[in-house]
């Protein structure tokens, strides 16, 4: 795209009430279509300041999100089921997921580490419930804000790569360390309830295997009957 007719059209156009009603859905598509927002996020910044451009973010990213989410659970949900089918550790990990659902997204969301849109469709193919995964969306706030307040700041598209590769401020190096904290919660929160769940699935596999033999041996096949 040149970024001259970008500059001279589009975002004037933007920046007009008609284009902010219509940068929600277009955020939305944006994330359903599975693509980064960070640059989309500092634009909304550079539009509408660093509230403003907030708002519409988190407006367009949680749109777009439900879209991807309920796209997943109901085209690719079944695929995903038999793919499961003969995965044992796999089904430990998605019954993790469930168990601390909302908790689990929340700390998903907080961390850079797990891409958004790919959660989306992710959460789609999981059993996690629909209301622990709108109310998990919240995670995402503090990085909203934060792309949408260094597009403020840079105040034109030709300046973000310099600043996301320049120093980061205190606040920035607060939300990096939130991030990190969130990561490793997320990977020893499913690591331990993936466990628990494998030593279930062995315990439940033990006590068939008991059963089994135990109904071999009180039922004895005709060849150890005595005869009359």
């Amino acid at each position: 795209m040149d970024p001259l007719w970008l500059s001279d059209h589009l975002l004037p156009w933007l920046r007009s009430p008609m284009g902010a009603v219509a940068f929600v859905p277009l955020y939305a598509l944006w994330v359903t279509l599975l693509l980064p927002g960070v640059w989309a996020s500092m634009l909304a910044g550079v539009l509408y300041g660093p509230v403003g451009g907030s708002v519409l973010v988190f407006a367009g990213a949680c749109l777009g999100a439900q879209a991807v989410f309920l796209l997943g659970r109901s085209r690719w949900r079944g695929w995903a089921r038999r793919r499961l089918a003969g995965a044992p550790r796999l089904q430990a990990v998605e019954r993790a997921v469930c168990r601390q659902g909302l908790v689990l997204v929340l700390l998903t969301r907080l961390s850079p580490a797990f891409p958004f849109s790919l959660l989306n469709l992710a959460y789609g193919l999981s059993e996690v419930s629909q209301r622990d995964y709108a109310i998990g969306l919240i995670g995402i706030l503090p990085g909203t804000v934060l792309f949408c307040a260094l597009g403020a700041a840079a105040g034109d598209p030709r300046r973000f790569s310099a600043l996301l590769a320049g120093p980061a401020d205190g606040v920035t190096w607060a939300l990096r360390l939130v991030g990190v904290a969130a990561t490793l919660a997320a990977v020893l929160l499913v690591g331990r309830q993936v466990r628990l769940a494998l030593e279930e699935r062995g315990v439940a596999s033990h006590v068939a295997m008991q059963a089994s033999d135990g109904d071999g041996r009180d039922s004895p096949t005709p060849h150890h009957r005595r005869l009359p």
